[in-house]
């Protein structure tokens, strides 16, 4: 099958990213003799600076490693709800929606704590040695992808008129970054290297630099600068500008976490994902919808194949509105089991379905927000007033190839075994405005929870805002053999597991996997749901497919009832993923060519 690019396959090392720039420090990183994490923690450090449309230290990154002879674990870089963040707040505001942008949807920030947690236990270089590539690329420059300055142009006049700390950074001298220019962010650099210094005074030690850096980030004088900026008031999507609810205690309160993955079991593999306070089970409950052995599945790219994917899509992503989150009974062992997923099954027909249909585990009655109701029934969605679209959200890669707010991926493994997929996100350059004092802004993953009492993802402090991110990890045979993931928002869960049934379906990963074949092919995903993100919309029956696709597919799918919408080439999915061969100890890695920003790097 003619590709892209090739696998690449080698046995020291292998990293995919999103950016060039990440991977290749990353792979600077195994060069120099550290392993996977560490590697990890400077590439997510420099997709900040090089990426800043689409992640940055204020967002989120949650991440699933797995440490060579050790056991999965997740890795929670989301953080929760501040104390104050009620709905009552909210409501008391005027607001039935949390905004999309502003200090009101600001969880709080994660990213930088996960990072440094993955440093401490599982890395082996200082905090010095995986910050300099992030701090050389803000302080001398890196030449922009043109995404950020278009990012940057839909939102200039907010810039100008309201987020003027942001103008400064991005629009110097009143014009945007360009491609073939260098672009600086001399504030950040200075952020981490007064960062370092201040971990450096703590000793010697690698483990004490490394907490003395969580407790600035925390106490000192970026958690002081991140508590001005949530006080100020800021125009955000409701088209008033509000004070966020973050305070000292929030901060110095809070930690990165590890989890046990949740994870299923079908035909010979194990997939491991986040839990139920992600949408990672959607991926999972996919899998439990369709036949347990590959072999059974109807033939690859078929209307067949694509109708059962994109129906088995939709009630998975109906549970995920009705039964996930961040509470203590979220039924995730029901909504993965034989039983449950039997009945759920027998719903999928000959037809395109348009209903929103949660199914009821152990008899419980399912539980949807008003909005979920409202969109579901055709009513319109809450209009945003007086910001730009491009300040809103996490889509998926528009029909023109363009972006609006969306993620990070990468994903590492190393000559010893030692296998990491992050999904860095939140914090984007349109989400709030840059902090003065330090070069990067707030997130808004609050925005992800609902305004109604008593739901699982309802806004709730100390809960997490049930995320989209979701990163994936792999074993067969019960061994690590694959790391992936994808930007994407509500989209991630339906392209990963389109690449991996396309893996799965064409070749195992013993013998060598086509990672980039998987990756390159015609994708698609549907929007039948009410989206994750502000205004969060619904559109019944839609399918979005790459015009790679068969048209005799998109026939046939149409005379069964969905409503096809045929975009541009290479606009669906931006995947990444390594693999390792146990047998063997062959690496491999690939990376998407859509969006023209990702790549894998290796040998």
């Amino acid at each position: 099958m003619f590709t892209t690019r090739p696998t690449l396959q080698g046995t020291f090392g292998m990293v995919s990213s999103t950016h060039w720039l990440a991977s290749q420090s990353a792979m600077a990183v195994l060069e120099d003799g550290g392993n996977a994490f560490d590697a990890a923690v400077a590439a997510g450090f420099v997709l900040h600076v090089v990426e800043p449309h689409l992640n940055g230290p204020g967002g989120e990154a949650p991440m699933i490693l797995a440490p060579a002879g050790g056991e999965v674990r997740v890795l929670s870089g989301q953080g929760p709800a501040p104390a104050g963040a009620t709905i009552g707040h909210y409501r008391s505001l005027g607001l039935e929606l949390v905004p999309g942008t502003g200090p009101l949807a600001a969880a709080v920030p994660a990213a930088f704590d996960a990072w440094m947690l993955l440093l401490r236990d599982h890395g082996t270089k200082s905090l010095a040695t995986v910050l300099r590539y992030a701090i050389g690329y803000a302080e001398d420059g890196h030449a922009p992808v043109e995404r950020i300055g278009q990012t940057v142009e839909a939102v200039r006049e907010l810039f100008e008129t309201e987020w003027t700390s942001s103008a400064d950074v991005y629009l110097p001298g009143g014009r945007p970054p360009a491609p073939g220019q260098l672009f600086r962010n001399p504030v950040l650099a200075a952020t981490w290297r007064r960062l370092v210094a201040e971990a450096e005074a703590a000793g010697d030690d690698r483990v004490a630099q490394i907490e003395a850096a969580r407790a600035v980030w925390r106490e000192g004088f970026i958690a002081e600068a991140l508590l001005r900026q949530a006080a100020r008031p800021t125009m955000d999507t409701s088209g008033s500008r509000h004070t966020g609810t973050l305070t000292a205690a929030d901060l110095a309160g809070w930690s990165a976490t590890y989890e046990a993955p949740a994870t299923y079991d079908w035909d010979g593999w194990t997939l491991c994902k986040a839990g139920a306070w992600s949408q990672g089970p959607v991926f999972l409950q996919q899998l439990a919808l369709l036949p347990s052995r590959a072999a059974d599945l109807p033939r690859y790219a078929s209307a067949d194949y694509v109708h059962l994917l994109v129906e088995g899509c939709k009630l998975a992503m109906a549970d995920r509105e009705a039964w996930y989150g961040d509470a203590d009974d979220v039924p995730l062992a029901a909504l993965l089991s034989e039983s449950y997923n039997t009945g759920r099954r027998a719903l999928i027909g000959e037809r395109a379905s348009s209903e929103l249909r949660p199914g009821s585990p152990q008899g419980r009655t399912p539980l949807l927000s008003a909005h979920a109701h409202a969109v579901a029934s055709g009513k319109p969605a809450f209009d945003p007033m007086g910001i730009p679209a491009a300040g809103v959200g996490e889509p998926t890669v528009a029909k023109d190839g363009g972006t609006r707010g969306d993620t990070c991926h990468l994903d590492v493994v190393d000559r010893w075994g030692n296998m990491i997929a992050v999904t860095p996100s939140g914090g984007w350059l349109q989400s709030n405005p840059v902090v003065p004092e330090l070069g990067f802004p707030l997130g808004t993953r609050l925005q992800m929870a609902w305004l109604d009492e008593g739901l699982p993802n309802s806004l709730t402090p100390g809960r997490r805002p049930r995320t989209t991110l979701t990163p994936s990890l792999a074993l067969r045979d019960g061994v690590p053999v694959l790391a992936f993931g994808t930007p994407g928002g509500d989209q991630q869960d339906q392209w990963q597991l389109h690449f991996f049934l396309a893996l799965a379906l064409r070749a195992p990963v013993r013998g060598g996997p086509d990672l980039q074949g998987a990756i390159d092919a015609p994708n698609w995903h549907n929007d039948s749901f009410p989206g994750s993100f502000f205004p969060r919309t619904m559109r019944p029956g839609s399918v979005t497919v790459e015009a790679g696709m068969d048209p005799e597919v998109i026939g046939e799918l149409r005379r069964r009832g969905h409503d096809v919408t045929v975009g541009d080439a290479w606009t669906e999915g931006r995947l990444c993923a390594v693999a390792r061969d146990p047998e063997t100890g062959i690496l491999s890695a690939a990376a998407n060519p859509r969006g023209m920003q990702g790549y894998a790097v290796g040998r």
